[in-house]
């Protein structure tokens, strides 16, 4: 279960947090992941000085199953 945020209805936009308190979103967890690797390196002229370090998000995907409370 998850606060709502943002509710897009069509046209009808919905994000102020007065009208969304009473809405419900409802998901399921299906996966975990990892994002793609970013590279860094810092670089120090003339001095030698390298150093490589390498970073991936790990990023959850999550299947929403129900709305509820929507007007």
């Amino acid at each position: 279960s998850f606060p709502a945020v943002l509710v897009v209805d069509g046209a009808a936009v919905t994000s102020d947090p007065k009208l969304l308190s009473g809405v419900k979103v409802t998901g399921e967890i299906i996966e975990e992941v990892k994002g793609p690797k970013i590279h860094i390196l810092r670089f120090k002229n003339k001095t030698g000085y390298r150093r490589r370090q390498g970073f991936r998000s790990k990023n959850t995907r999550v299947k929403i199953t129900a709305i509820n409370g929507v007007k």
